[in-house]
């Protein structure tokens, strides 16, 4: 709250190539001995673009696992770090609302590799693009392909390695996606319903024919009200939604709440803008999609603790 708007900067920075400012990597040519690198705005990124990037390519994150996206506000280091790489890669989608401030700091352009998404508006915020697009087996591919392209460019010596890459992920992305399709599609069509606490998972539901509810919106700096709670328990109680879940991030006892009043289960915690260290539930974006598509098919079907 209270930034000045910056979106518009930051959309065309997201549209260009990154300006190098005497970094080091692959030189007009690739005759560069150093591997390029890379720098992803969050580790959802890092991990998807590593995919692809194989041994060719180094691939860092300015945030680390479990750190707040949305809000994030950049240290000197992340700036001196951004300087000396061959290539930024951002969401987009109005995501890294700090990412103005940081661009201009660092002298960088990033590419955004949510290019070509049909952005869902969130909702009572018209023109405000919902920026989990990731969240989305079906999305998940695009982000896939504009991460091959942008390394193709940036190292077109392993362009085919980069492609080769991108099409084995893709595959295994979409089997994630098309493997939760097929069980939501044997529930009753009113247990088709996805009730979170904040409103994340818009692109998932859309692509996979879920009806979506959540208390409030992407991000809301503030807590759920009591109209929003109730808001929840009817749609809850009219459509008999077996289970509600809720995100990482933030607290489930809104969510909580709706189940006590409801008799829903509470059927368990989704994954969204970070991934977890190695030993955690969700250390890759293959587990983050893998998660939380059992925990929401386990939890419709009833198969949830």
């Amino acid at each position: 709250m209270g930034r000045r708007p910056g979106w518009a900067v930051a959309a065309t920075a997201a549209a260009g190539v990154l300006v190098l400012g005497g970094c080091a990597g692959a030189e007009p040519g690739g005759g560069s001995s150093e591997k390029p690198t890379v720098l992803t705005t969050f580790t959802v990124l890092q991990d998807m673009t590593a995919a692809v990037a194989g041994d060719h390519v180094s691939v860092e994150s300015i945030t680390k696992p479990g750190a707040e996206i949305h809000d994030y506000e950049p240290t000197p280091q992340d700036v001196t770090k951004a300087s000396r790489a061959d290539l930024v890669l951002d969401n987009g989608l109005h995501l890294e609302q700090w990412l103005e401030q940081f661009t201009s700091s660092a002298n960088v352009a990033p590419r955004a590799v949510s290019e070509g998404e049909e952005p869902l508006d969130i909702a009572d915020t018209p023109g405000t693009p919902n920026p989990h697009a990731w969240m989305s087996p079906r999305n998940g591919e695009r982000y896939v392909d504009n991460i091959v392209t942008a390394l193709s460019e940036l190292d077109g010596e392993h362009a085919q390695q980069f492609r080769d890459n991108g099409e084995k992920y893709k595959e295994q992305i979409r089997a994630i996606g098309t493997d939760l399709t097929r069980k939501l599609e044997a529930l009753p069509r009113n247990e088709r319903a996805l009730v979170t606490c904040e409103g994340a998972f818009s692109y998932l539901a859309r692509d996979t024919g879920l009806t979506e509810k959540y208390i409030w919106p992407v991000n809301a700096e503030q807590e759920a009200t009591p109209q929003q709670v109730s808001s929840a328990i009817e749609f809850v109680d009219r459509h008999r939604v077996p289970a509600v879940f809720c995100e990482s991030t933030v607290s489930d006892k809104p969510m909580q709440q709706v189940a006590e009043a409801t008799g829903a289960r509470y059927g368990g915690t989704l994954y969204v803008d970070s991934l977890s260290e190695q030993d955690g539930p969700v250390p890759t974006y293959l587990d983050l999609l893998r998660h939380d598509a059992d925990t929401i098919a386990n939890g419709l079907s009833g198969r949830a603790r």
